[in-house]
């Protein structure tokens, strides 16, 4: 089944409420519009980045952290049983690996022991990443309820989750992915977003 990135965003809305916090929803909704930006500026279908944006984080409606399935997966198998295509879940499951390495993540080396490591290891490892996947995983970078650049929130990133084994080559992943569009832009990505001066 096809979905809008209006549809979308309602099903991304009708979870206020649901974790405990919202701040997942805003951030969301940031990634969702800055991919459509990004997509249109690469010719692309702006509307399914959008989409992507507002469906990449939906496993954490039913709260993350300890304890809890890992929202990646809650999001990839809750798109499924929506009736969307696969091509909407995928991203929940792609969003926070760079380089299609499990381990080139944000927040430390995941545990082999987390719900469903091996078939999530397998799908990054072997999952031929879209164009839009690519964006989602930049947008992700980007954003925290605003877009920001991505030093700003890569040291963000370091204050939530702290510094790892993988930390260096994380950072150095996410800096390739920027300059990879920046390359297929013809320029710097950041001209796209005139609000950033201001950041």
């Amino acid at each position: 089944m096809e979905c809008t990135s209006k549809q979308a965003l309602e099903i991304l809305n009708s979870a206020r409420g649901m974790a405990k916090d919202d701040y997942w929803i805003e951030h969301s909704i940031c990634v969702g519009k800055t991919a459509g930006k990004i997509a249109e500026a690469l010719n692309l279908d702006g509307d399914f980045a959008k989409t992507l944006g507002y469906f990449y984080d939906i496993g954490k409606r039913n709260g993350y952290g300890p304890g809890v399935i890992p929202h990646g997966n809650g999001g990839y198998e809750y798109i499924l049983s929506l009736g969307y295509d696969k091509k909407y879940a995928s991203v929940c499951l792609t969003h926070s690996y760079l380089n299609n390495d499990i381990n080139c993540v944000a927040g430390g080396i995941p545990k082999s022991d987390r719900y469903n490591y091996v078939f999530t290891k397998n799908y990054i490892e072997n999952h031929e990443y879209s164009i839009y996947e690519k964006i989602i995983n930049l947008c992700d970078l980007l954003c925290k309820q605003k877009v920001m650049v991505l030093e700003k929130r890569l040291v963000d990133l370091i204050i939530r989750y702290g510094v790892f084994s993988n930390t260096v080559y994380h950072l150095t992943e996410a800096q390739k992915l920027k300059k990879y569009f920046d390359d297929k832009l013809g320029y710097n990505l950041y001209t796209l977003f005139p609000e950033l001066i201001n950041n």
